[in-house]
């Protein structure tokens, strides 16, 4: 089997563990996209982390910045996160303005309101987010399920390339961590037609659901 259809099935296995436990949004329409598979490592694909970390020594560099012959380099995955959020902000705003927006006071519409229930907020959020959850004015709630590498270059883009805001709990040394599996990250993002996203982080990288919320 090709290792893209296990990265398929992957995906589909963690929305639809996702989903299961929910009791809002048990009907949303999955899709996949290919711009949000784990970064290429050419001839490191595949292969155990000790050996891209040898790779990266042999060449003097640090393995979250190295890229192996053949491998995606870090601004070309950068490139194609800013791409599907692009894509997803044009959809949002061209499906906005043929429905009402959704209300913060029906939980069948906010995914939000899910994720609240199922998986308690951590120390790595901030004293608002529980008000972010029922953000006003809502115009969508989308779940993206993705990688540790590729999130970590999609984060890096809200908050440093659109300068987006960072809860107090939260400092920027760690962006460097990848999100364990199955971990939460948070985002609100308001945005017009013409205009820059303006992204705030609410939580990053949770993992208070791995070990019971203790």
């Amino acid at each position: 089997m090709e290792k893209q259809d296990l990265t398929k099935r992957k995906y589909f296995k963690t929305i639809h563990g996702i989903l299961e436990k929910s009791k809002f949004c048990k009907d949303m329409t999955i899709a996949y996209d290919s711009r949000l598979r784990e970064r290429r490592y050419g001839v490191a694909e595949g292969k155990p982390l000790s050996e891209l970390r040898a790779m990266a020594k042999a060449e003097g560099k640090e393995c979250p910045v190295f890229t192996p012959p053949g491998g995606e380099t870090l601004d070309q995955v950068k490139m194609r996160g800013k791409d599907f959020f692009d894509f997803l902000c044009q959809l949002i705003l061209k499906e906005a303005g043929q429905k009402e927006p959704l209300s913060p006071e029906v939980p069948g519409n906010c995914l939000e309101s899910s994720l609240a229930e199922i998986f308690p907020l951590g120390n790595n959020c901030s004293p608002e987010s529980h008000v972010a959850y029922g953000h006003a004015g809502l115009a969508a709630s989308v779940l993206v399920v993705s990688h540790g590498a590729y999130m970590r270059s999609l984060f890096g883009y809200f908050l440093t390339d659109l300068k987006g805001s960072l809860p107090a709990t939260l400092n920027r040394s760690e962006l460097a961590a990848v999100s364990p599996n199955t971990g939460i990250s948070l985002f609100i993002i308001d945005f017009e037609e013409g205009g820059e996203p303006e992204v705030h982080c609410v939580c990053m990288n949770l993992r208070d659901h791995l070990n019971g919320g203790n």
